[in-house]
């Protein structure tokens, strides 16, 4: 179990450790090292996601670890409560960052191992605090230097405690 302490309100997530278990031991090791501590959910969407996990406080972008495989293909789909990674255009390019589903958002989901399917793995879910998740889209939003729907008033992690 982890445990996020935000500013709106604490999150706990459960890791799938079973059906994605090299995602979730990432995710794992940068709670373990406190990396997410004083991280700012950096973009938000209503009724799409909330990210985070790679800016500090200002928009400041934090160095990550090397990338890991994408485990898409583990069955687990993009609904509400689930957490997955965030990557660039190379399907095997997540690191540290993470989003958090507000809907469910099937067309993230795995559909085929080219560049074109395979969406975006989902490691775990919100077993407690999906609330302040939906704070979270209550806070406006708008372009910073090269990112859109960044919160106004930044919405900090600051502290990560792993049980």
């Amino acid at each position: 179990m982890i445990t996020f302490k935000t500013t709106l309100g604490d999150i706990k997530i459960e890791l799938d450790f079973e059906n994605a278990p090299v995602t979730a031991k990432n995710f794992q090791q940068y709670a373990e090292d406190g990396f997410y501590n004083g991280t700012i959910f950096h973009r938000v969407i209503k009724g799409f996601m909330a990210q985070g996990g790679g800016f500090a406080s200002g928009m400041d972008e934090k160095d990550s670890r090397a990338a890991i495989q994408n485990e898409a293909n583990n069955g687990l789909g993009n609904a509400r409560g689930t957490l997955a990674m965030a990557r660039t255009q190379d399907p095997h390019s997540a690191s540290a960052q993470f989003f958090i589903n507000l809907a469910d958002n099937d067309f993230l989901n795995f559909k085929s191992e080219d560049v074109q399917g395979w969406g975006y793995c989902v490691f775990a879910k919100v077993v407690e605090g999906m609330d302040i998740v939906d704070k979270m889209t209550l806070v406006d939003t708008g372009r910073m230097g090269f990112h859109d729907d960044v919160p106004k008033e930044e919405i900090i992690i600051e502290e990560t405690i792993v049980a």
